[in-house]
């Protein structure tokens, strides 16, 4: 045991994306030209309207000072008109709208103020590994809600034990899903919060690709009557705007949660750099925006080049509706990690293995639609000829 890392950590998983990037880069020098369909991070800049706001934003002096509390209010504002735009949900820009260093960092810390140690935290997968992490760093207990082909990728709420449900403090959804890029229907959302309500949990539903969707507008969990009483939403500016390193997001819903979570940030961070907050209202007040619209017929555009050039390869691969992933099938059900190795090895391509998510997601890979058109194709091609 080392003498200076807590035992804590022996809990969780390998960090995905860390043992990805590490393969990458042996793979670049090597001399190969990798096609990194991997991590999702858009390869798109930040839409021009919003570097600009950002570009005023810097120069003000009032920006240059500590950001401290639950973000300006501006922001804020711009969070609940956004929220009552797109879903119909009113909320209290005061007491209802938390800003965050992103939707990573609430999810992280929400745990360490809503559980206490020995809880039982239910946690989807395949899923977003911050959602055990954050659980292990507040000493809470992981129960795995399994997400299978068969229910849609959507938990049976059904099959989790009397006992656990009674023990249950926090639940974590994920709509539109990553990896699965699967969505949920108002009326799922509506029994995830009548299970909620009615075991005394907290439910958290992570929206952060809601606005990355190719047909029918997601719905907010928030559009359910009472949800307010035991839900909050994160959504994140950094997919739909091209924000990734921006490091904005906001939560809403349930002003105690968003209270507890206040606290622990209070303690831990100091705030979203103003400039950001302030580019972010300009993102939020424009959501339709032309630049922003326009990036999904790219993503649409991309989707179709994968779907296509892989079922014709022979991949079992289900047409994405929302998000900029496709989920696909390992062929003949290989593994998942040795799947994309050899992908990697053969053809340098990088993929992400759905084991990497937790067991639920074997079989299956990951694919971000994030590079140009004619590499996405290159990228299709290099994986047809793999022969297995």
């Amino acid at each position: 045991m080392s003498r200076w890392r807590a035992d804590r950590l022996g809990q969780l998983p390998p960090y995905l994306f860390v043992e990805i990037d590490r393969r990458k880069r042996a793979a670049i020098e090597a001399g190969k030209d990798v096609i990194d369909l991997g991590v999702g991070d858009p390869d798109s800049p930040t839409p021009r309207f919003i570097v600009d706001a950002m570009a005023e934003a810097i120069r003000q002096p009032a920006n240059h000072k500590y950001a401290l509390g639950a973000g300006k209010m501006e922001f804020r504002r711009a969070v609940a008109d956004f929220c009552r735009r797109r879903f119909g949900v009113e909320l209290d820009p005061k007491t209802e709208v938390l800003a965050l260093l992103g939707s990573k960092e609430g999810i992280g810390h929400l745990p360490t103020g809503v559980i206490n140690p020995g809880d039982v935290v239910l946690v989807p997968q395949p899923g977003y590994p911050v959602y055990q992490s954050g659980t292990v760093f507040a000493g809470g207990e992981c129960h795995v809600l399994p997400l299978r082909a068969e229910s849609g990728w959507l938990p049976v709420l059904e099959d989790i034990p009397e006992n656990v449900r009674r023990r249950s403090r926090l639940m974590y959804l994920n709509y539109p899903n990553n990896p699965t890029a699967a969505c949920a229907s108002l009326e799922f959302f509506a029994q995830a919060v009548a299970f909620a309500r009615r075991y005394g949990i907290l439910l958290v539903q992570d929206a952060a690709y809601s606005e990355l969707y190719f047909k029918q507008a997601p719905p907010s969990v928030l559009q359910v009557e009472g949800a307010k009483d035991c839900c909050i939403e994160m959504h994140s500016l950094s997919k739909t705007f091209n924000m990734t390193g921006w490091r904005i997001a906001f939560a809403v819903g349930n002003a105690e949660a968003l209270a507890a979570l206040a606290t622990v940030k209070s303690n831990l961070d100091s705030g979203i750099f103003g400039a950001v907050q302030q580019a972010g209202t300009v993102a939020l007040t424009h959501s339709d925006h032309v630049e922003v619209r326009a990036q999904m017929d790219v993503y649409r555009r991309r989707r179709d080049i994968v779907v296509s050039g892989l079922r014709a390869a022979g991949w079992t691969v289900t047409e994405p509706e929302a998000t900029f992933y496709v989920w696909a099938g390992t062929p003949q059900g290989r593994n998942s990690l040795e799947a994309c190795a050899r992908i990697l090895e053969e053809q340098a391509v990088v993929l992400v293995p759905g084991g990497g998510f937790g067991p639920c997601g074997e079989g299956y890979v990951r694919i971000a639609l994030t590079v140009a058109e004619e590499r996405m194709r290159e990228a299709v091609g290099r994986i047809a000829r793999v022969r297995w």
